[in-house]
C-alpha cells in the first residue's frame, strides 16, 4: 500500500519542492500550511509520516509533536528547522520526534531519511513481543511498559532503541551502529552526544540509580550494551 505522508510547512516553496520530490519517489503527500491545520490532519488523514516544521504560524512544532505524543499518537515525525543547535535537536527528539533536518537541506536526503524511517518501521513490525528489563516489563506491540505496575512512557524512538539493545541484549554496541540501525548511516545531523543524551533518558526511566546503571551500561571507549542480568 502506498504510504501516505503529511508535510506542514508554512513555506509554500519548501512544501511544493518537497511534495513534488516525495511524490515522484512513489509516496502520496498531503499537506498543510500551519500548525493548527496540520494536527487536525494528521487526526483526520491519518499520515504514515510527518514532516513537521518547527517556526510555523498558530502553533509551532514543539507543541504539535507534545500534543501528538502525549496522546499517544506514534507517526513517526521528521523536524524541519532552521535551529542547528545540538540543545535545539535534543529537544525534539526527546519530545518524540524521529528524525532533525536542518534547512537549508537537499530534499534528496530528506527523501533519504523518509525511507530509512519507513525501513526501520519495517524491521520493527514483528519485534519480539514482550521482554523484562529488570522490574520493567515492555511490549513492543502495544507500546506499552510497566515498571513495578506503574506506566511508563517512552516515545517511539526510546522503543526502537530498547528493541535494539534487547535484540543483541549482552552485547555492545558502538555508537555508530547504534545511530546506522536506528536513523541510517547517512544521517549526519545526529551526533554521539545525541545518542548519550537518549541513553540517559532510558537510564531515567529504568534504572534505579542512573548515575550507576546496572542495565543499560557504558563500556568505556566504546559503546553501550544492556546487560543480560
Amino acid at each position: 500500500m502506498q504510504k501516505r505522508i503529511l508535510i506542514i510547512e508554512d513555506n509554500a516553496g519548501i512544501r511544493m519542492s518537497l511534495s513534488d520530490e516525495l511524490e515522484s519517489t512513489g509516496y502520496s503527500v498531503i499537506t498543510a500550511e500551519d500548525g493548527i491545520m496540520g494536527l487536525t490532519m494528521v487526526k483526520d488523514r491519518h499520515p504514515d509520516m510527518i514532516i513537521l516544521d518547527i517556526m510555523l504560524p498558530r502553533m509551532d512544532g514543539y507543541e504539535i509533536c507534545r500534543k501528538l505524543r502525549s496522546e499517544k499518537i506514534n507517526t513517526p515525525i521528521i523536524m524541519l528547522t532552521v535551529k542547528d543547535k545540538e540543545v535545539d535537536k535534543v529537544l525534539g527528539l526527546e519530545l518524540g520526534a524521529d528524525d532533525y533536518i536542518t534547512k537549508p537541506f537537499s530534499v534528496r536526503e530528506l527523501t533519504a531519511r523518509v525511507k530509512t524511517i519507513f525501513r526501520r518501521m519495517e524491521e520493527f513490525a514483528d519485534p519480539q513481543e514482550e521482554t523484562t528489563i529488570g522490574d520493567t516489563l515492555i511490549d513492543f506491540k502495544r507500546y506499552e511498559a510497566l515498571r513495578k505496575g506503574l506506566k511508563i512512557d517512552f516515545t517511539p524512538l526510546e522503543y526502537h532503541l530498547l528493541h535494539l539493545f534487547v535484540r543483541n541484549r549482552g552485547m555492545v554496541l558502538t555508537r555508530d551502529q547504534i545511530l546506522d540501525n536506528v536513523w541510517g548511516a547517512e544521517n549526519v545531523v545526529i551526533s554521539p552526544r545525541t545518542i548519550d543524551s537518549h541513553v540517559a533518558s532510558l537510564r531515567k526511566k529504568l534504572e534505579d540509580d542512573p548515575s550507576c546503571p546496572k542495565y543499560l551500561v557504558n563500556v568505556r571507549g566504546v559503546g553501550y550494551k544492556l546487560s543480560d542480568i
